[in-house]
């Protein structure tokens, strides 16, 4: 509570300072007769006017425009490009994670009805657009804060809509820019009363937690339209394992070849605005917010919501690998790589400490070759992260 309190009386001091922004414009000196100390005099006694031009202070960027012109920036590129990433395996592998998460869910809201109506709550570019194809909704709602990202995301809606047979049954979409820490969305809405069986916010919500209210804002976003039995499901950063890196590294920030994040400081990590950078190449370079998770849980509260599931991503993987599809899928989305190499293949690491892992299981004999595996910086980067599931009572 005190840092609820906090975070008010920040908000009433910034209502009460002026507006800080420079405007461009010109003052006009008003003349000052008779007064050579101030004024400028011609010969006939005619007073210089002086003119002053102020140049304008680029105003600062806020942290919701940053990510949003960095998401705005990235560039849609193809699958023969994207096979020669660095963190194909990777990208791959997390994309598995929100399959498999995403379908358990709609199988459980389908138990109990058909027509299925969900929000995408930071839907990027429209890369879940074909998982809620499979998954057979009726309705979605996709939005995000960068606006070119919503319009790739609608022309990817419309390019898919397009290849499919005419008889296809396929869902109604509108789709929202909009800053979801700060909008209340439902005012957005072509139907205001519209309510959702699912919300899903797939690596995004940290950066609601700058402040208590923009936490809060986005947590009344996902959940408060959700109708009664209905999921709020996301991945994210996982607090905990973060802070565990942090306090073992020497320095303030911790990391490997494809990704680095960076505290300001350790030891002190405030509930709200506890900022740290982040790099995952060729992807993120945004600063985020910590979320600790206890206090989202509070928090959801608020809006009948109840923890349901939560685990990590290595722990969700080893518990969803064991089903026959899941491990299918895992292969058909290309999540793991295959060890060893084919011959004329190459691994996606060239550093041989990469796959240690992957060498004493080979030589255990325990596992059939070759075998699906990731080099050990992806293995590091994927197990920041964790899975959640609120359900609305």
């Amino acid at each position: 509570m005190a840092e609820v309190e906090e975070s008010e009386k920040r908000k009433r001091k910034l209502e009460e300072e002026p507006d800080s922004r420079s405007i461009k414009c010109r003052r006009r000196d008003s003349p000052v007769e008779n007064d050579d100390k101030t004024a400028n005099k011609y010969g006939d006694g005619s007073t210089l006017h002086r003119e002053i031009e102020y140049e304008e202070v680029p105003k600062k960027k806020t942290h919701a425009e940053d990510v949003a012109a960095h998401y705005n920036k990235l560039e849609e590129v193809g699958l023969e490009q994207r096979s020669m990433s660095r963190i194909f395996y990777l990208r791959n592998f997390n994309n598995w994670i929100k399959s498999v998460l995403i379908g358990e869910f709609l199988d459980k809201v389908r138990q109990r009805k058909q027509n299925i109506t969900v929000l995408d709550l930071g839907c990027g570019k429209g890369g879940d657009l074909l998982k809620w194809r499979k998954g057979r909704i009726s309705k979605l709602v996709c939005t995000d804060i960068a606006g070119v990202s919503v319009q790739q995301c609608e022309q990817r809606f419309q390019d898919m809509k397009n290849r499919g047979r005419q008889n296809d049954r396929f869902f109604s979409a509108e789709f929202i820019t909009a800053d979801s820490t700060k909008e209340l969305l439902s005012e957005r809405y072509k139907d205001n009363n519209m309510h959702f069986d699912i919300c899903s916010c797939q690596f995004v919500y940290h950066y609601s937690f700058e402040t208590y209210e923009q936490a809060d804002m986005m947590l009344k976003n996902a959940c408060e339209q959700l109708s009664p039995g209905g999921y709020f499901i996301g991945t994210t950063p996982d607090s905990y394992e973060l802070i565990k890196r942090l306090e073992s590294s020497e320095t303030n920030s911790f990391g490997n070849e494809i990704y680095n994040v960076k505290f300001q400081k350790k030891g002190d990590y405030p509930l709200f605005g506890c900022k740290y950078d982040f790099h995952l190449e060729e992807v993120v370079d945004v600063p985020e917010f910590l979320v600790y998770f206890p206090l989202l849980e509070d928090m959801a509260k608020k809006y009948k919501m109840k923890l349901v599931y939560k685990k990590t991503f290595w722990e969700f993987y080893e518990e969803k690998v064991k089903n026959i599809e899941h491990k299918m899928l895992l292969q058909q989305m290309m999540a793991l790589e295959k060890y060893p190499a084919d011959e004329g293949s190459r691994l996606v690491s060239h550093v041989k400490e990469d796959y240690e892992h992957a060498e004493i299981l080979k030589k255990d004999g325990k596992a059939k070759l070759p075998f699906g595996t990731m080099s050990k910086a992806e293995w590091e980067a994927t197990s920041l992260y964790l899975i959640f599931a609120f359900e609305k009572l």
